[in-house]
């Protein structure tokens, strides 16, 4: 299995925005996140700031560093607190139009931007240059 994280070697690479699906994220590992969303989305949070200023492998082999993470939470997940050095955009309605609006913007903005999410429909809606990873490549990153 190819690690996505970089050896602590100095390398750097192009910056880029995480956008990451909270949902989708908390979906793809059965652990109960159902019981209580909340606190899962709180406990997937705490892993993100650490990844602000890390260099990794985006799922297309390039090294990346991560200029920014912004985590798109719906539902009951709306009441948590973010964490420092996470964006958190809460969903007025659907969390994949958030997503979209989300990645849109920043794009506009000029910045590369990688979107985490294993939702198909998704990733169709998202424009062209967005760079798409599954839910497992940002697990392997937060080791869990």
């Amino acid at each position: 299995m190819d690690d996505a994280r970089m050896p602590g070697d100095g390398s750097s690479g192009a910056p880029v925005i995480v956008v990451v699906d909270v949902a989708n994220v908390m979906g793809s590992r059965p652990d109960g996140w159902w019981k209580d969303c909340a606190a899962a989305a709180t406990k997937l949070l705490a892993l993100m700031p650490g990844l602000v200023s890390r260099t990794v492998r985006a799922p297309d082999a390039e090294n990346v560093v991560v200029e920014q993470v912004v985590a798109v939470v719906e539902g009951a997940a709306k009441a948590i607190t973010a964490p420092a050095g996470v964006v958190v955009v809460r969903a007025p309605k659907d969390g994949d139009s958030a997503i979209v609006s989300a990645a849109q913007r920043y794009g506009d903005a000029g910045a590369r931007v990688l979107v985490v999410t294993a939702d198909r429909g998704l990733r169709a809606r998202l424009a062209d240059g967005v760079v798409v990873a599954g839910p497992d490549w940002l697990n392997s990153i937060l080791g869990r």
